[in-house]
């Protein structure tokens, strides 16, 4: 019943993650409804992200396809002997919003996950050992998602590491209780994360 272009427009919009079909048909007529500027501004925006944005070489975080790296890398104020591990690239921007980590980042491209079919050689893995090796590197921070993925994942980094480099400083983010939630309302994980990285007062 509706119009093929305003129908092929809401099936693409329902592609995206976290947008049912709902939502998608009022995105789809908002666009019909607004100036066309929104539209034509938006389909550049779209055309030109994969021609300008492109996949650093050396740590798997996302960059202008003019750079050669990350600057989140080639800065020299950064410091290459820390390394932290995400699992995507947009984890960086959390971290880096706090402005108070000034080492480089790795990206995994994912977690260990069996049940997707994400195995540990489709992860960037070995690339890190090798910046491991080539670039000194004296810590690495494994930030991996505190999720059954996630927690697989950050233990098979960490006996990998291990293995090959025996005196490496291995460390993981600290886990527990948020600010500003009670008890009653956290979950087991939480709870016993909570404890586990008990500080002294």
């Amino acid at each position: 019943m509706l119009p093929t272009a305003l129908a092929n427009l809401i099936d693409a919009l329902g592609r995206l993650p976290g947008v049912g079909a709902r939502t998608a048909e009022r995105y789809a007529y908002f666009l019909f409804k607004s100036d066309t500027n929104l539209s034509h501004k938006l389909a550049t925006a779209l055309e030109e992200l994969h021609q300008n944005v492109k996949t650093c070489p050396k740590t798997f975080a996302i960059m202008d396809a003019s750079d050669q790296v990350s600057p989140l890398y080639d800065d020299p104020a950064r410091d290459k002997s820390i390394v932290l591990v995400v699992e995507e690239a947009l984890d960086i921007y959390a971290i880096e919003h706090t402005k108070t980590f000034h080492g480089t980042y790795h990206v995994l491209g994912g977690a260990i996950s069996p049940i997707d079919g994400v195995s540990a050689d489709q992860l960037h893995i070995h690339e890190l050992i090798q910046r491991v090796a080539d670039d000194s590197v004296e810590e690495v921070i494994i930030a991996t998602n505190p999720s059954v993925e996630g927690e697989s994942t950050a233990i098979l980094l960490e006996k990998l590491l291990h293995e090959r480099f025996g005196n490496l400083k291995i460390t993981r983010l600290a886990r527990g209780l948020p600010l500003g939630v009670s008890l009653e309302y956290a979950d087991q994980i939480t709870l016993s994360a909570a404890l586990e990285n008990r500080t002294k007062l």
